[in-house]
């Protein structure tokens, strides 16, 4: 029992060492942005032609802390329900980095298969996610438009076009506010979910986070319904 608590312990100080690191990330950028993208958006030049074997739609996912390589818990449910409501092929792509603190590491690479689709893939609708550390990794890729810090792999202008929606879980970087406040060209297409007293995502006494860490626990998200209501929202975005 004491050793779990620990864990908790430690997985939450490191959950919230990275929120905090990304709201930095995100504001620093900010005002940069406005000053210096603004004048050099020029459109992008993407194929016309969808190459052959491209899904007509694909989730493109970052998993939690610590889960094992893959999508994850709610990644792998998430593609499940969108393939369970559609009538076409959704594809899936696990975004890989070591899901420990280093977000960049995952952004960087969200960033260039987003970038790879954008190119060999032009048709196809890709919908964006994270839960937990991966929803700090969206966030970055989202919302940071240059290269900052170890992020050296910022989505070129026009990469919006192909980004059809974004759903987000346990999001840590909620405590500085929703993303859409830093990138809200995403606005109408993003669903953020925060479960209950979820302690990483949802500010609360930080007394009472060792009790509430449980809701934070992908098991949690998906027996509240959230996975669903999320594909239900995405659905309505492709």
């Amino acid at each position: 029992m004491h050793r779990r608590s620990y864990l908790a312990r430690q997985v939450f100080t490191s959950l919230l060492s990275v929120a905090v690191k990304a709201y930095r990330l995100l504001t620093a950028v900010v005002l940069l942005a406005v000053s210096l993208i603004a004048p050099a958006l020029m459109p992008t030049v993407i194929p016309s032609a969808a190459a052959a074997g491209c899904p007509p739609v694909e989730l493109v996912f970052a998993r939690g802390r610590l889960e094992s390589a893959g999508p994850g818990i709610i990644g792998n449910a998430l593609v499940s329900a969108l393939r369970a409501r559609a009538n076409r092929t959704v594809g899936l792509y696990a975004v890989r980095y070591d899901a420990d603190a280093d977000v960049d590491r995952g952004a960087n690479d969200m960033s260039g298969h987003i970038q790879h689709m954008m190119q060999t893939c032009p048709d196809t609708r890709l919908v964006v996610g994270g839960y937990s550390l991966g929803a700090a990794v969206s966030d970055i890729v989202l919302a940071v438009p240059m290269s900052v810090f170890s992020f050296n792999n910022p989505l070129p202008p026009g990469a919006d076009e192909h980004i059809a929606a974004v759903a987000l879980f346990g999001n840590g970087s909620a405590w500085a506010g929703p993303i859409t406040r830093f990138s809200p060209v995403y606005a109408d297409r993003t669903i953020e979910l925060c479960h209950g007293a979820d302690p990483i995502c949802n500010p609360a006494d930080p007394n009472t986070w060792e009790a509430n860490w449980p809701q934070h626990l992908a098991g949690a998200y998906i027996e509240a319904g959230m996975i669903n209501q999320a594909a239900d929202f995405i659905m309505g975005r492709l």
